[in-house]
C-alpha cells in the first residue's frame, strides 16, 4: 500500500504527552486524546482522537510508506482519511484477500487546523486520476458530504451494487448512524464501522460508598437511566455532593448527550437559526453545575478534565458521559495506572444515559465519479467494513479486539448483530460486558438533528454558556451574543 502522510505532526506531539501519563486498556493500541491544542470543537477533537490511535501508526516524519500490496496491477484506489485508522483496517482487508487487484493509495490529512475538509474538496472537485475513490468523513462534518454541500459526490451504496436494505437489517445497523449517512434523497451514501451511542460510566468506589451498591442496573434506576429525564440525576448530584462529591467533571461531560438527544438541529427548514428547548436548557445546566458545586467546574480535553479521570482533582468525580471510544483512548490512558489496583483502572462500570445520545463516528463514502471499473472493488472493501456481520468481517474483529491479533482494544460497532455474538468484557470496567449497555443505546442515538455547521456553532455556543455559568453575562445577553457572533461569522442569523 502506498501511503502519504500530511499534517500529522500536532496528533503525534498529543500522543507522547499522553502516554507519558498512563498505558493503554488492552495493550496494543495506545490512546491519544486531544489537548488543550486540539481543535477547538471538543466533538471533532474527541472523534480525531479516538480514531489516532485505533489503527496502527504511520511514520510522521514519512511521505510515502510500505510497498504496494500484492496483486496491484489492475491500478490504483485513492483512499482519502484524516487518520491512519481506515486505512490501516485496508490494510488488512488486502492481506487477507491476496487476489485482490488494487492497489491502495492513501492520503492522510489531520483534522488539526481544518486542514482536511479543504483537501478534500479540492481533490473531489478536480477528478482525474487523483481524486479520492473512498473518503472518510467524521461526526463534525459528515452532514457536509452526506447530504449536505458535498453530496453530490457521493455515490449511493445501492448504486455500488449494495443491497442496502437488506444488509442493513440483517446486520442490525444502528439506526442513527443511517439517518446521518443518508442523502436528501433517503438514500445511504456513507456508514460507519463502529457506533458511538453514549452511557454513563461512573466510579465503583463511589457509588458503593454513597449509594451502597456499584451493580449497573441499580445505579441506572439512581440516575434515571432511560427515563428522558435529568430529574433522577439532579436527585443523584445532590446526594453525591452531600459526600463532597462531583457527579460530573465538567459541562462539557453533559453537552454531548444534550446536544445529541435535541429534538431540532441548529438550523430550521429555511436555513435560518434555532436554539432547540433542550440545547437551550443548557444554560441552566451549565449554571447549575456551576452554582451546586455539582461539577469542578473543568473544561473538557484540558489538564484538570483528564486528572479527574485518575481521581486526582478538586473533588471525586462520580462519572463521565460518553461512547466506547471514550472508555478506550481517554478513561483508560489517563486512569493512572494499566491495570486492576493501579489509579482508577478496574474502578468503573456503565449504565443507561438518562437521556439517549452519541458522539462521534467515522463514516465512509465513495466518489460517484470514480472509474467505473473500480465500482466493484471499493464496494467489496465498504462492504467488508461497514456490514459484513459475519466473523470475517471487520466489525467482528474490531468488537472483540482480534483485527491486529488477540489482545487488541475492543470497541462498540455498527452491527448490533456483531455485538450480541462478541465478548465486551473489560478489565478497565471490572470484568463488566460493555456490549450489554452499548447496543440498546445506539438504539437510543438521535442521527437527525445534526447540520454540516455543528462544529462551527457548537464552539460559539459553548463559549457563551461558559460565560453564563461563571457569571460573566446575562442568560439574555448570552443568546443575544451567540446569534450574533453566527451571524458575523458564518453569515447565518435568527428570524
Amino acid at each position: 500500500m502506498k501511503r502519504k502522510v500530511m499534517a500529522i505532526a500536532l496528533s503525534c506531539a498529543m500522543t507522547v504527552a499522553l502516554l507519558a501519563g498512563c498505558g493503554s486498556t488492552a495493550g496494543t493500541d495506545a490512546a491519544a486524546p486531544a489537548d488543550a491544542a486540539a481543535p477547538a470543537d471538543d466533538a471533532a477533537a474527541a472523534d480525531t482522537a479516538a480514531a489516532d490511535t485505533a489503527a496502527p501508526a504511520d511514520d510522521a516524519a514519512a511521505t510515502d510508506t510500505a510497498a504496494p500490496a500484492e496483486g496491484g496491477d489492475k491500478g490504483t484506489i485513492n483512499l482519502w482519511a484524516f487518520t491512519d485508522e481506515v486505512p490501516g483496517m485496508v490494510d488488512k482487508y488486502v492481506e487477507a484477500h491476496p487476489d485482490f487487484p488494487y492497489t491502495i493509495n492513501s492520503t492522510i490529512i489531520a483534522t488539526t487546523e481544518g486542514a482536511y475538509q479543504p483537501a478534500l474538496d479540492a481533490a473531489l472537485q478536480a477528478g482525474g486520476a487523483e481524486q479520492p475513490d473512498i473518503y472518510c468523513a467524521e461526526a463534525a462534518f459528515i452532514l457536509k458530504y452526506s447530504k449536505g454541500d458535498m453530496q453530490d459526490y457521493a455515490m449511493p451504496y445501492k448504486d455500488l451494487g449494495i443491497d442496502i436494505d437488506a444488509e442493513t437489517k440483517n446486520s442490525n445497523i444502528a439506526p442513527y448512524t443511517m439517518d446521518i449517512g443518508s442523502n436528501t434523497n433517503g438514500d445511504i451514501d456513507a456508514l460507519g464501522y463502529q457506533t458511538t451511542g453514549g452511557v454513563f460510566i461512573y466510579r465503583r468506589s463511589i457509588a458503593k460508598d454513597v449509594f451502597g451498591t456499584d451493580d449497573p442496573a441499580e445505579i441506572s434506576k439512581i440516575i434515571g437511566g432511560g427515563t428522558g429525564s435529568w430529574d433522577k440525576f439532579w436527585e443523584a448530584a445532590d446526594t453525591l455532593a452531600k459526600k463532597g462529591n462531583a457527579i460530573v467533571s465538567g459541562d462539557g461531560d453533559i453537552w454531548h448527550a444534550v446536544e445529541n438527544s435535541s429534538d431540532k438541529g441548529w438550523l430550521d427548514d429555511s436555513g435560518a437559526l434555532q436554539i432547540d428547548p433542550k440545547r437551550e436548557e443548557f444554560l441552566d445546566i451549565s449554571k447549575k453545575l456551576t452554582d451546586n458545586g455539582w461539577s469542578n467546574v473543568t473544561q473538557d480535553w484540558q489538564d484538570a478534565w483528564f486528572a479527574d479521570m485518575k481521581g486526582e482533582g478538586a473533588k471525586p468525580v462520580f462519572g463521565f458521559f460518553g461512547p466506547a471510544w471514550l472508555i478506550n483512548y481517554t478513561l483508560a490512558p489517563n486512569c493512572g495506572g494499566e491495570k486492576v489496583g493501579e489509579g482508577t483502572y478496574g474502578d468503573w462500570a456503565i449504565c443507561d444515559s438518562p437521556i439517549g445520545f452519541f458522539w462521534g463516528g467515522t463514516w465512509l463514502l465513495a466518489n460517484k465519479n470514480m472509474d467505473a471499473d473500480k465500482v466493484s472493488a471499493v464496494k467489496d472493501i465498504i462492504q467488508w467494513i461497514t456490514l459484513d456481520s459475519t466473523e470475517d468481517g471487520l466489525q467482528y474483529k474490531w468488537a472483540n479486539g482480534t483485527l491486529n491479533g488477540e489482545g487488541g482494544t475492543k470497541d462498540s460497532v455498527a452491527s448490533g448483530v456483531v455485538m450480541d455474538k462478541s465478548d465486551g468484557s473489560l478489565d478497565f470496567l471490572g470484568g463488566q460486558n460493555m456490549f450489554d449497555y452499548f447496543v440498546p443505546a445506539n438504539t437510543y442515538a438521535n442521527g437527525k438533528n445534526l447540520t454540516q455547521y455543528d462544529e462551527s456553532i457548537n464552539q460559539i455556543w459553548r463559549d457563551q454558556v461558559r460565560a453564563y455559568a461563571a457569571g460573566e453575562k446575562t442568560r439574555d445577553d448570552a443568546i443575544k451574543d451567540f446569534k450574533q457572533t453566527v451571524s458575523d461569522q458564518l453569515g447565518i442569523d435568527a428570524p
